[in-house]
């Protein structure tokens, strides 16, 4: 039987981590305290809560429980403790580099405005990398739930910013709100701009969204993107065109796109040839970092240390990240599986 080595040890890029559903319960529970926020029962109880978001009041009860938990991140330095925390759990959990996914727009009113907002979480990035050794870089997603306008003016910021951290742009929340080609000029803004398009899709919705950010934004990633196991013809397009999807196993489970650990279709993506990126998602929600995805694919679909390794080696090629950071962290899970 095969020796399993040590999954926290292994290189690996992290892709899909939002940026308040990063923080440490316990963080969350003493900024409560500092601020006097009255917690919802479910992000008190010390387990994660119980969620369900495959209907739209399930859906709409997650979005509480965030939002309920941003409303405690309201002084630079919350903002900057959150990120220095995520980068520490990050390289506890054997992550290289991390592309951290934010909203600006939903933590303006506390931090003095967009560009102040922006500038305080990208000054947070630069100094945790600096302090722990974790490549890191900040994703700026737009809300599928607001006006494109809105997402344009965003994309705009994001651009502005290239040169100070930001990597790609995103679109996130309820894929069955707010069709994917609404936002298509945000994204040609951010394009053209040399960010990276990744956009969520293939959650909550089928394969018709995954195509949608394929046909519609001309996504170079997919965040989630899971559910384009239920079209080969999908899955030949991705894998075709190698266009990376950040699976996030725990995640879909607690939200109940799949039943149980095993039935998320790891090995249908895999096989099919389709590059993952396994990602942790929203943690505080979710109980679960990224080193536990890497253990759901061993522990619940049978990959060997071997495939593990060409898992990490799929969400470092996906990434933003500079050529010799690329080369460093693939030299690292070589050594992991031979050493």
């Amino acid at each position: 039987m095969e020796h399993a080595r040590d999954l926290t040890l292994l290189p690996k890029a992290h892709l899909h981590l939002h940026f308040t559903g990063s923080m440490r319960p316990s963080t969350l529970l003493e900024l409560a305290d500092k601020y006097g926020v009255r917690l919802p029962d479910a992000l008190t109880a010390g387990e994660p809560p119980k969620l369900r978001a495959t209907d739209e009041r399930g859906w709409f009860r997650f979005q509480r429980l965030y939002d309920a938990a941003r409303s405690c991140l309201r002084e630079p330095d919350d903002i900057r403790r959150l990120v220095r925390e995520a980068a520490e759990e990050d390289v506890r959990d054997g992550s290289g580099w991390l592309e951290i996914q934010v909203d600006p727009t939903s933590y303006a009113p506390l931090l003095g405005g967009m560009i102040p907002a922006v500038e305080i979480i990208l000054d947070a990035v630069d100094a945790a990398s600096r302090e722990t050794g974790l490549g890191m870089r900040v994703l700026i997603a737009a809300n599928r739930m607001k006006h494109p306008l809105d997402a344009r003016t965003l994309a705009r910021l994001a651009v502005r910013y290239a040169d100070r951290g930001v990597v790609g742009f995103g679109l996130s929340n309820d894929e069955r709100r707010g069709m994917a080609r609404d936002f298509d000029r945000a994204f040609a803004i951010a394009r053209e701009g040399g960010l990276l398009a990744a956009p969520h899709g293939g959650e909550l919705t089928g394969p018709s969204s995954v195509r949608d950010c394929l046909d519609d934004l001309h996504a170079a990633r997919i965040g989630h993107g899971v559910r384009a196991a239920e079209d080969p013809r999908l899955l030949k397009r991705l894998a075709d065109r190698q266009i990376t999807c950040e699976v996030c196993p725990a995640s879909n489970v607690a939200l109940g796109v799949y039943e149980r650990p095993e039935d998320v279709p790891l090995r249908t993506l895999f096989e099919a040839g389709v590059p993952m990126a396994l990602g942790a998602d929203d943690p505080l929600l979710f109980g679960s970092r990224l080193a536990a995805q890497y253990e759901i694919a061993r522990r619940h679909h049978g990959f060997t240390d071997a495939e593990l390794a060409e898992l990490a080696r799929q969400s470092v090629r996906g990434s933003a990240a500079p050529d010799d950071v690329q080369a460093k962290l693939l030299a690292g899970i070589d050594h992991w599986l031979t050493g």
